[in-house]
């Protein structure tokens, strides 16, 4: 299966935060709920190419965004609905706050 093509410049951002892997229910959960404002939010954004979120049983939290270029995979930064709202849930359920890093595109299949 293909995958969606990054043009050069292109980047792909990863947030990583972890949680007690007890509260694994509650932190899927919160991620379908704020999944419900966050995706549109997201989707406005200039230089979108996909965006993926999991969560693991080991108590941790990845989101991976593909852009354009570096200075949309920065918009995020800068979205209410995520460093706002978003992290206001994800705290509520012993979210830590996230690491977040842009990485410049090297290679791809």
């Amino acid at each position: 299966m293909p995958s969606p093509a990054i043009p050069a410049g292109g980047v792909i951002r990863v947030s990583r935060a972890t949680f007690d892997p007890s509260r694994l229910a509650e932190v899927e959960q919160m991620l379908r709920d704020t999944s419900t404002y966050l995706s549109p939010a997201i989707g406005r954004l200039a230089g979108l190419l996909g965006y993926y979120a999991g969560a693991s049983p080991e108590g941790s939290i990845v989101a991976v965004s593909l852009w354009g270029s570096d200075a949309q995979a920065s918009q995020m930064g800068s979205l209410k609905e995520m460093t706002v709202d978003a992290r206001k849930e994800a705290e509520a359920v012993g979210v830590s706050v996230p690491t977040i890093v842009n990485h410049p595109l090297v290679w791809q299949i």
